[in-house]
């Protein structure tokens, strides 16, 4: 333990002593946190829409007035002609385009149905999916209206409306960002242990501190250990600091276990160090442990969920997610700071990750090759 507390000693000193990599690991996250779950917003509002009306009448008129009073929509222009409504489309200054047919009215009236004409610039598959959708809803709306106010009364045979009364459990308001911002902490963290341990070995090779350090008695074991629990206690000050910046910034607090909590970022934090100390026993130069790293990181953080579901990914993509430790605590951050879910609900994602971090960390200590 002499020893250790030695190699500790050291690292710590190197890590107080470069105020560059001070700055990387507790300035720079704090300022992605607030900046990342503010651009990374899948929630879809101002949707262009560019308005055909060949009929003009009074409902017509209502229709045009329920989109644009729907909070979603923008009506940016009304055109004499779909083929004037599509420019504005292809000059990317219109979402959709609207257009109601002649006869609008009358058909409604008469005949008690109409057609009516969405297109949609499906460049952007996301809002395209969903700014359709909130479209639908509001034309669907609309339909049912005027069938309440020609018809009012049950015909028989045309069946039978049923309202539906929802909540939104965990996200009453259905805010992205309290989706966002527990996913961004985990890739704070990612980046934290991932990145920096994988840099710590090769830069005492490149340095030619490596070559002294081989030739003392210290054993493979306390070397490992000394460059990992640095950086273990740093990333649990940078979790903190995001958890402060999530409650100022965002209004978001866990509602389960802090206890809980921290205890999942201690065992993730020493599976993603031992992710870093393995890509620095095989790698020369920090160059190539960058690009490891990045290489792999990037893999981690595209496949866990953080951006889409790992349950609509393919069978082998699915495969590939439950293999990486990132996968298993987005999905406990979700569940505890926002469902506020205890240990018997996420006990079998601690057996994951434990075992991810005895795996890499005794892959790292066997392959640190230590000449005498």
């Amino acid at each position: 333990m002499k020893v250790l507390r030695f190699i500790l000693k050291k690292e710590f000193r190197q890590i107080f002593r470069d105020k560059t990599i001070l700055a990387m690991m507790l300035v720079m996250p704090t300022v992605q946190l607030i900046i990342l779950p503010l651009a990374m917003n899948f929630d879809v509002k101002n949707v262009n829409v560019a308005v055909v009306d060949n009929d003009h009448s009074t409902l017509s008129q209502q229709l045009i007035n329920k989109v644009g009073a729907s909070g979603y929509f923008r009506i940016i222009t009304a055109s004499p002609s779909f083929h004037e409504a599509l420019g504005y489309i292809e000059r990317e200054q219109a979402d959709v385009v609207l257009e109601i047919p002649p006869g609008f009215e009358r058909n409604l009236v008469r005949e008690g149905a109409q057609h009516v004409g969405v297109s949609i610039d499906a460049i952007n598959g996301t809002k395209a999916a969903l700014g359709g959708s909130y479209l639908l809803n509001v034309i669907a709306d609309y339909n049912q209206h005027i069938r309440l106010n020609e018809r009012g009364k049950y015909v028989p045979g045309k069946g039978v409306n049923i309202d539906i009364t929802y909540s939104n459990w965990y996200n009453p308001l259905a805010e992205y960002r309290f989706y966002v911002v527990p996913a961004v902490m985990v890739l704070l963290l990612t980046l934290i242990a991932g990145f920096l341990s994988a840099l710590n070995i090769v830069r005492e090779k490149e340095m030619g501190t490596i070559e002294q350090i081989n030739v003392t008695p210290i054993k493979k074991w306390q070397f490992i250990l000394g460059k990992l629990i640095p950086f273990w206690v740093v990333g649990l000050v940078v979790f903190t600091l995001a958890l402060m910046v999530a409650r100022v910034v965002y209004g978001i607090w866990p509602v389960g276990s802090f206890a809980l909590l921290y205890l999942f970022a201690a065992v993730y934090l020493v599976a993603m160090l031992g992710f870093g100390l393995l890509v620095s026993t095989y790698t020369d130069n920090q160059l190539q442990a960058m690009f490891v790293a990045f290489f792999f990181v990037m893999i981690f953080m595209l496949m866990s969920g953080l951006f889409t579901a790992v349950d609509s990914m393919p069978r082998w993509a699915q495969g590939i997610a439950a293999l990486t430790p990132v996968t298993h605590f987005v999905k406990v951050v979700r569940m505890i700071v926002l469902k506020g879910s205890g240990f018997a609900d996420v006990q079998k994602e601690l057996l994951y990750l434990v075992v991810f971090a005895i795996v890499l960390n005794s892959w790292a200590i066997w392959n640190y090759r230590k000449t005498s």
